[in-house]
C-alpha cells in the first residue's frame, strides 16, 4: 500500500474527558489511513466524552489505560486539544510523566488547540518554536517558547496547530514527523 507510510507504527493518543472531538477524531483517520496503528490512553478505563466546542459530543472508547502504558511502546503521541482535556491531564502525574518520556526520548508529539497545555508541565516546550489556541500564548511564552500565529509550526518532530480550522495542514505534518521518527533537538 503506497500510502502506509506509517505501518509497523504505533502512535499514542492521550486524552481524557473534554477532549474537542474533531481534534481527536481526524487525525486519528488520518493516521490509520497512513498505516499507524493507533491506540487511545486514558487516565480511565472504559470510554471518555468528547466535546463540539461548548457542546458534549460522542463517546470515544479507551483502547489503554494510562496506568498501563509504556512510552516506549509508541513512535509518536498525539495530544488533541479541547479546554477540559488538558487542564485534567495537566493535574494527572502519570499523564505529564508518559508525555514527557516522549519529550526525553526526542520521539515526534503533534499537540493541538489547547493540547500544548499539557508539555508545559512536561517540559517540553522551551526553546521551541511553536503555535496553539492564541489563549495559551503567554502561558507558551513564560515556559520559554517561541509563539506563533501559524496554520502549523513544526520544530524538530514537535508539530503544533491552532484549532480545528488547521487540521489538514495539522495532518500532513504529524504524519510526515510520525514517518521521520526520532528528531534530535
Amino acid at each position: 500500500m503506497a500510502d502506509a507510510v506509517l505501518a509497523g507504527k504505533k502512535i499514542a493518543v492521550l486524552a481524557t474527558d473534554g477532549f474537542e472531538q474533531v481534534e481527536l477524531t481526524q487525525p486519528v483517520e488520518a493516521l490509520k489511513a497512513a498505516g499507524a496503528e493507533v491506540e487511545i490512553v486514558a487516565p480511565q478505563a472504559g470510554r471518555i466524552q468528547g466535546f463540539k466546542h461548548h457542546d458534549k459530543g460522542d463517546w470515544t472508547s479507551v483502547d489503554r489505560k494510562l496506568s498501563e502504558a509504556d512510552a516506549g511502546a509508541y513512535a509518536g503521541l498525539l495530544l488533541p486539544g479541547g479546554v477540559i482535556n488538558p487542564d485534567a491531564l495537566r493535574l494527572e502525574e502519570d499523564a505529564i510523566a508518559f508525555i514527557r518520556a516522549f519529550v526525553d526520548a526526542s520521539k515526534p508529539i503533534a499537540a493541538i488547540c489547547h493540547g500544548p497545555w499539557t508539555l508545559i508541565d512536561a517540559g517540553g516546550v522551551e526553546g521551541r518554536r511553536m503555535t496553539s489556541w492564541p489563549s495559551l500564548r503567554t502561558d507558551l511564552t513564560n515556559a520559554g517558547a517561541e509563539w506563533v500565529d501559524e496554520a502549523v509550526v513544526v520544530d524538530n518532530g514537535l508539530v503544533t496547530s491552532r484549532k480545528p480550522d488547521d487540521l489538514p495542514d495539522f495532518c500532513a505534518k504529524m504524519i510526515e514527523e510520525f514517518a521521520e521518527g526520532r528528531h534530535k533537538v
